[in-house]
């Protein structure tokens, strides 16, 4: 409740909207969303408007605001934000939380208008290959903004606060990502892909340069697996560098794209002999957090992120970023089936409190009154 017995009155901005769910912010709106609105809190999202053929004002008791963009490639989602900002401040809203750190400068317009916000930074995206030349500029630039222009930063893991701190020298309240751990899950929709149990490793993310995918593909092709390697995931554009991965010849390769149903996605990940994990710039992942949930042994790339989420080697092994290290891995991993075993029964246990959606919502909240309270 806000001071006065009303409603908090939160809006959510920065990603692509509710119930709309494609990456990780749009599942952390979803899921934060939902049980804020359970907590009593009046929670907007603003939604990207070409995105939403349909535009209810309320979905799950979530009210829905649909700002347009100037539809480009580089300006989407920076004018969505601008856009939906200024509607936010001339709202009654009481916090206004936005996502992603490339909105860091439009702090300043919340500032004007007295807005309490809080800002989750994630990733270093200035340093994802993606953003070449100017984008990295802009993403290291605009991070640098949020840490002036917004009351409270959120970091996803313990590592990105280091970073802030070393790079900004401004301190960030840790909260992570919340996982969904689910128990058994039937084996019957991989046999679409012609596919058994324990007969794969797999790898899920994007197609792009940063989640080492053509390491990881190189390296596996070196080994003696008589196993596949399942790819899920793809661009959402044409581009160069994921067509070439795709044209890469070998019987034991699937691309299978982008899988949507979460009961395929939960049978591919369950059923894997191991998963590969080769994001390299994240702090906590999603992708990372549903191979916990669904208990799978993890072939991790060896990052302070990766170390942070799989507790230094409890829950995963790790490999270095050359294909011959990738090779080795393969091998040690067929060679010890044994231990792939323990990493699945002991996976979910590395979901520890933390990154418990109800407990992450509690944090939440208590960052959105401490700063409607200020």
């Amino acid at each position: 409740m806000g001071a006065s017995g009303k409603k908090l009155k939160v809006a959510i901005m920065g990603a692509k909207g509710y119930p709309y769910v494609y990456g990780g912010y749009d599942t952390m709106i979803r899921e934060l969303g939902e049980r804020l609105v359970a907590k009593g809190v009046h929670v907007r999202v603003y939604n990207h408007r070409s995105l939403f053929p349909e535009k209810p004002r309320f979905v799950n008791g979530i009210e829905c605001i649909y700002t347009p963009a100037i539809e480009t490639k580089k300006l989407t989602q920076l004018s969505h934000t601008f856009f939906s900002m200024v509607h936010a401040c001339f709202s009654d809203v009481d916090v206004i939380f936005v996502v992603n750190s490339g909105n860091g400068p439009f702090g300043i317009i919340a500032k004007i208008f007295r807005k309490p916000t809080a800002i989750n930074v994630d990733g270093l995206e200035w340093l994802r290959p993606k953003w070449k030349g100017f984008g990295a500029k802009y993403f290291k630039w605009a991070s640098k903004m949020a840490t002036k222009h917004f009351d409270q930063i959120i970091n996803d893991s313990d590592e990105m606060r280091r970073v802030y701190l070393e790079l900004f020298n401004k301190d960030s309240r840790v909260i992570a990502y919340g996982a969904n751990p689910r128990e058994s899950v039937d084996s019957a929709p991989i046999k679409k892909w012609d596919l058994e149990s324990r007969d794969y490793f797999l790898i899920v993310g994007r197609l792009v340069p940063d989640n080492n995918a053509e390491l990881i593909v190189n390296g596996f092709l070196k080994s003696d697996s008589k196993r596949k390697l399942v790819i899920v995931g793809d661009v959402p554009f044409e581009d160069e560098w994921s067509s070439r991965l795709k044209q890469v010849q070998d019987p034991r390769l699937f691309f299978i794209g982008y899988v949507t149903d979460p009961n395929e996605l939960a049978a591919l990940y369950s059923h894997c002999y191991a998963y590969f994990h080769g994001h390299e710039f994240g702090g906590t992942n999603p992708a990372m957090l549903k191979a916990l949930g669904y208990g799978c042994s993890i072939l991790a790339l060896d990052t302070p992120f990766n170390q942070e989420m799989l507790q230094n080697g409890k829950h995963g092994w790790y490999f270095q970023k050359e294909p011959e290290s990738v090779k080795e891995i393969v091998e040690k991993a067929e060679a010890e089936p044994e231990s792939m075993d323990s990493f699945r029964n002991s996976a979910r246990s590395g979901l520890t409190q933390r990154y418990n959606w109800d407990y992450v919502t509690e944090q939440y909240l208590e960052v959105f009154e401490e700063l409607a309270g200020k």
